[in-house]
């Protein structure tokens, strides 16, 4: 409590900035699992990548979605409009990055990149690919605490604490899929750490951005949440969820899934 009374008083940039800042450190501490020595299964990073997705999925709705909505109501547009443009934009926008920055997937050959065509080594393609997705997280945590800050009852400072500690959570196996991978490939421990945490380093500014742009234009906040929302949805769909169900774990990431749901979700709930 005595906390939250302290956070009141800064700003909501800041904040943004101090809660990205979190789940980026969160992301360096699973990259440094790498310094453990002993090999990560791929079952258990299936059900961490599950447990990933999840996370993201009932972050979308509980913390970005749901308080959108409510923001509409009352407006000479349908409640349903802002939501609805915003999710298609933020998804929309994802795909666009998608097409263009050239990256590849985890476990995909150097001949499966996607985006435009690059001599850039596989090891600065795995590393973007895994940037891109960190966008829309540090994007919602950031609109989360611009949007506490605008006084909207949907939109409370212990929702957006506990958007940024779920989005936390989730960036722990982030980093460690980063790492590890790339430490099987022949890196070094120190270079796999280096690169799996620097995949995280795009939050803070994504961050910053989405709370400082919902502050100068309050109208803009059920567009921006709800983008936020639509981008976190494009990765899991596009990205996560089959990654993590790619070598026949299926099961044991689709409980890692429905674990990280229940997670975010009491979280949301709970805290918000």
């Amino acid at each position: 409590m005595r906390m939250m009374e302290l956070a009141e008083n800064l700003h909501p940039v800041l904040l943004a900035l101090i809660a990205t800042c979190f789940t980026w450190g969160v992301t360096a501490l699973g990259a440094a699992c790498v310094f453990i020595g002993k090999d990560i299964s791929r079952r258990m990073l299936d059900g961490m990548l599950g447990f990933a997705g999840g996370v993201m999925i009932a972050a979308s709705y509980w913390s970005l979605l749901a308080p959108a909505i409510e923001m509409s109501q009352g407006k000479d547009i349908p409640a349903w409009f802002p939501p609805m443009m915003g999710f298609s934009a933020g998804g929309l926008f994802l795909w666009m990055i998608d097409k263009l920055l050239p990256h590849i997937h985890l476990y995909m050959p150097q001949g499966q990149s996607e985006g435009i065509k690059t001599s850039l080594q596989r090891t600065t393609l795995l590393v973007l690919a895994i940037t891109l997705h960190n966008i829309p997280e540090g994007l919602a945590v950031g609109v989360a605490f611009g949007a506490a800050a605008a006084g909207f009852p949907s939109a409370s400072l212990a929702g957006a604490a506990a958007l940024a500690v779920g989005i936390g959570l989730q960036n722990f196996p982030e980093g460690l899929a980063v790492s590890v991978p790339l430490r099987r490939e022949g890196l070094s421990r120190a270079k796999s750490f280096w690169y799996g945490q620097l995949s995280a380093v795009v939050e803070p500014i994504a961050g910053v951005l989405g709370a400082a742009a919902v502050i100068v234009s309050q109208p803009v906040l059920p567009y921006a949440l709800s983008f936020a929302a639509g981008a976190m949805i494009f990765v899991v769909v596009e990205e996560v969820i089959p990654e993590s169900q790619r070598n026949g774990n299926t099961d044991f990431a689709t409980l890692g899934a429905m674990l990280g749901f229940v997670v975010m979700m009491v979280l949301d709930v709970g805290l918000g």
